[in-house]
C-alpha cells in the first residue's frame, strides 16, 4: 500500500489483511497517518517525489503488487519552495518531464504505473479490498432529495461528468441550476468551502462523480465524515455521489452526521436517483 492522507489507506490495508495478505505500507511523509504503522505488517516513510526510495523498500520486501491511494495535495507541487520541500529523484523528473503527456492527474498516474511496471511491480485496482464501502444507489443518510434538489443533481451530474472527462476535477457545486464552484487541484473540501464563500445563503448541492473512463487503480472518488463537516460549515445541503464508484469512509458516521446536520446524502447512477427515490421526492 502506497499511502497518502485520510482514511482510504486504512480501508485497503484492513481489507487486504482480511483477504489473508501481508501488507507492506509506504506512507508519504507529511501526508499519511502515522497510525497506519499499527495496521500494516510492515511500514516505512517515503518521500512522495522519490520513486527510487519506494522501489528500494518494495524490492527489499519482494513486493510485486501495489495499490496507491489516499489524499495527495497536488497543489503542494506549486508551492513557492516546492523543489526544496519535495526534492524529486531522477525517476520522478523523468515522469514529470518525459513520460507524462501533461501535468494532469491521469497522465501523471499512468506514467507512474508504467515506471513501476518497468520494475516488475504492477499497480492494481484500488477498491478490490473495499467493495463493501462503495456507495449504493439511493439514500445514504439525511433523508431523500426534494424534487428541486433532484433536478439540481441531474443538472450538476452532466457538468461534473464533462469536467471529469477533461481530467479537471470530480466535484461541482450548484444552486438553482447555476454552477457555483468547480473542483480543480485544490480538492473537494476546498471546493465546497469556496462555494460557501460565494453562496452566502447556503442551500447548495454538491455532486461528486467518477471520471467517464475512471481508472479504478487511482484517484477514486471518496467521501467521509470530514466531507459532511465541511458541508455543514459551508452551507451545503445535498451531497450526491456516483454509486458503485465512490468510496464512503465510515458509512455509519456519515449517516449520523447527515441526520445531525440535515444534509441529504444520496448515491446516484447515470444522474438518476432510482425509481423509489424519485417517486418519494415528487411526493415531498
Amino acid at each position: 500500500m502506497i499511502a497518502g492522507g485520510g482514511e482510504f489507506p486504512f480501508l485497503v490495508t484492513r481489507g487486504a489483511k482480511r483477504a489473508g495478505l501481508e501488507v507492506i505500507c509506504l506512507g508519504f511523509r507529511g501526508m499519511a497517518n502515522k497510525e497506519l504503522a499499527q495496521e500494516a505488517d510492515k511500514f516505512a516513510w517515503v518521500n512522495m517525489m522519490r520513486i527510487g526510495q519506494w522501489l528500494r523498500v518494495l524490492k527489499k520486501e519482494d513486493v510485486r503488487r501495489v495499490i496507491i491511494g489516499g489524499k495527495v495535495k497536488k497543489s503542494a507541487m506549486y508551492h513557492r519552495c516546492r523543489w526544496l520541500r519535495y526534492i524529486p529523484d531522477r525517476r520522478m523528473l523523468r515522469i514529470w518531464h518525459r513520460r507524462s503527456k501533461n501535468r494532469q492527474t491521469n497522465s501523471l498516474l499512468n506514467a507512474l504505473a508504467d515506471e513501476l511496471a518497468q520494475e516488475g511491480i504492477i499497480m492494481e485496482d484500488s477498491i478490490q479490498f473495499c467493495q463493501d464501502d462503495l456507495a449504493r444507489v439511493g439514500p445514504l443518510g439525511g433523508g431523500i432529495p426534494s424534487e428541486e434538489q433532484a433536478k439540481e443533481i441531474a443538472f450538476g451530474w452532466k457538468i461534473a461528468k464533462a469536467m471529469g472527462g477533461l481530467d479537471i476535477g470530480q466535484s461541482i457545486c450548484v444552486r438553482e441550476l447555476e454552477v457555483i464552484a468547480v473542483e480543480a487541484i485544490e480538492g473537494t473540501d476546498q471546493t465546497i468551502r469556496r462555494a460557501g464563500q460565494i453562496c452566502k445563503v447556503g442551500g447548495f448541492t454538491v455532486v461528486k462523480v467518477a471520471k467517464p473512463n475512471q481508472d479504478m487503480r487511482f484517484d477514486v472518488p471518496t467521501i467521509g465524515p470530514e466531507t459532511l463537516k465541511v458541508m455543514q460549515q459551508s452551507g451545503g445541503t445535498v451531497l450526491a455521489v456516483e454509486a458503485g464508484k465512490t468510496v464512503v469512509v465510515n458509512r455509519q458516521q456519515v449517516g449520523k452526521l447527515a441526520k445531525k446536520y440535515g444534509i441529504v446524502v444520496v448515491g446516484v447512477s447515470n444522474g438518476q436517483l432510482g425509481a423509489n427515490v424519485t417517486l418519494a421526492a415528487k411526493r415531498k
